[in-house]
């Protein structure tokens, strides 16, 4: 574009906002210029590592769960390039957009050796400690990546699937997530310290999530597609990868790094927050599938397994 062009396009995008473009001109020349650190905000990022013990590998376990967090969003943000797009939605983008989800949990999966070599544990013994009840299983932008990708049924305890349909109240399943298990005794109902404080946190906004992308989840999307899209291989390929990198790769990684820490055989420890991990996070128990008409059925009979 010409100079002259570039004007013109600022003066009618500023006409429009109802403010004159040679204030906002103006303005530039008293801004001063844009730095990485400014525009990164690297000062307010590395000022929010506050260990709470003197183990120096707890920086390492800190830093490792924020950068976790940063990921969970990206993935979020791109879900909802696919979910929330005003746009019709092809083949090829549904693919590009599940890739890089893929792609980020593929990072998370490898970056398992990050914190896996990278703390003594000696000294993670020491400051877990000190973390109890929070787990991992508290993040909230990781259960809103499950309920964006999915269905609800298919994030319901298997125990229960049989007595939730689409018309059962939210708050209802809610109850009987699959992760409802790592901190609920099911005998008498009784909600562990650390699902209390979690639905005390984030029940509400979990509530409003599971009802806007009832939906509008990958998998309505997926399925409100026109059929030959559907049926193309590369969407069907990059649906099936996701779904495995998310609920087999990223949790049997996170599996084998916890078995360094609190594996014992008859003598494992339990995770902070209460939970018998093994069974709880082992993918052939939590039977979490995203896209389940997508696998044969030798493949979901072996799930987790393969």
């Amino acid at each position: 574009m010409s100079k002259e062009d570039i004007l013109k396009a600022l003066e009618e995008k500023y006409d429009k906002l109802g403010v004159p473009l040679n204030t906002m001109l103006e303005g530039l020349l008293h801004s001063t210029p844009i730095t990485y650190w400014d525009y990164i905000q690297t000062d307010a990022l590395l000022g929010l590592q506050i260990p709470r013990t003197t183990e120096k590998d707890e920086m390492v376990f800190i830093m490792y769960h924020q950068v976790n967090e940063l990921l969970f969003k990206m993935v979020l943000w791109e879900i909802d390039q696919i979910s929330l797009s005003k746009e019709a939605i092809t083949a090829e983008k549904f693919s590009k957009h599940l890739m890089r989800i893929s792609r980020y949990f593929d990072m998370l999966c490898s970056s398992f050796d990050v914190m896996g070599e990278g703390m003594d544990v000696e000294q993670y013994l020491k400051f877990r400690n000190t973390l109890a009840p929070a787990s991992g299983f508290q993040s909230a932008q990781y259960r809103k990546i499950e309920f964006a990708s999915t269905e609800l049924i298919n994030l319901i305890d298997v125990r229960y699937r049989d007595t939730i349909d689409r018309d059962s109240s939210l708050k209802n399943a809610f109850n009987h997530l699959y992760w409802q298990a790592a901190g609920k005794d099911h005998k008498t109902g009784k909600k562990s310290t650390l699902i209390n404080l979690f639905e005390e946190k984030y029940m509400g906004d979990f509530i409003d999530f599971m009802e806007d992308y009832n939906e509008c989840n990958l998998s309505k999307k997926f399925q409100e597609l026109p059929k030959e899209f559907q049926e193309n291989e590369e969407l069907i390929a990059a649906m099936r990868h996701y779904d495995y990198t998310v609920n087999v790769k990223w949790v049997l990684a996170h599996y084998d790094a916890a078995g360094k820490y609190l594996g014992g055989g008859d003598k494992d420890l339990e995770a902070t927050g209460g939970s018998n991990w093994r069974k709880y996070m082992h993918p052939k128990y939590q039977r979490r599938i995203f896209f389940p008409y997508l696998w044969n059925e030798e493949e979901l009979k072996n799930w987790g397994t393969f």
